[in-house]
């Protein structure tokens, strides 16, 4: 399945679940929605953008908390033009404690989602995902 490093996608627009190790993040909107359309039928679900699992992927540690450097493992090196590690977790840490709590991280998926979600229809399609991406 997909690497840890894909879940913080979700931060950026785009997730996905699974366990193997760390690899780059797709460079392209057309790969990154294949990855998150886990069941092939041309939209990403709201099933698919599942901030609980990201969450899980991402701390490393296991101790119920995100720090910028396991973001920062996910992420993979600054692309220009995107937000560092640090960046993302400030947008999405809500208590300013310099974490991510799953709640937090579950808060940031929806409202991103809701954001990307520009017809209204409760999926994601190619197209909401390239005008979302890079969006700040």
């Amino acid at each position: 399945m997909l690497a840890p490093r894909v879940a913080l996608l979700l931060l950026s627009g785009v997730g996905a679940t699974g366990t193997a190790v760390a690899q780059d993040l797709p460079a392209t909107a057309p790969d990154r929605f294949a990855m998150l359309d886990r069941n092939g039928d041309g939209k990403v679900s709201r099933d698919e953008y599942d901030g609980d699992a990201f969450f899980r992927l991402v701390d490393a540690d296991h101790n119920y908390r995100v720090s910028v450097d396991e973001v920062q493992a996910v992420l993979g090196p600054q692309r220009d033009g995107e937000f560092s590690a640090a960046e993302w977790v400030r947008i999405a840490d809500q208590n300013g404690d310099g974490e991510l709590s799953a709640e937090e991280m579950r808060r940031s998926s929806e409202m991103r989602f809701q954001s990307l979600d520009a017809n209204h229809d409760e999926t994601l399609e190619l197209s909401e995902l390239q005008m979302g991406i890079g969006r700040r």
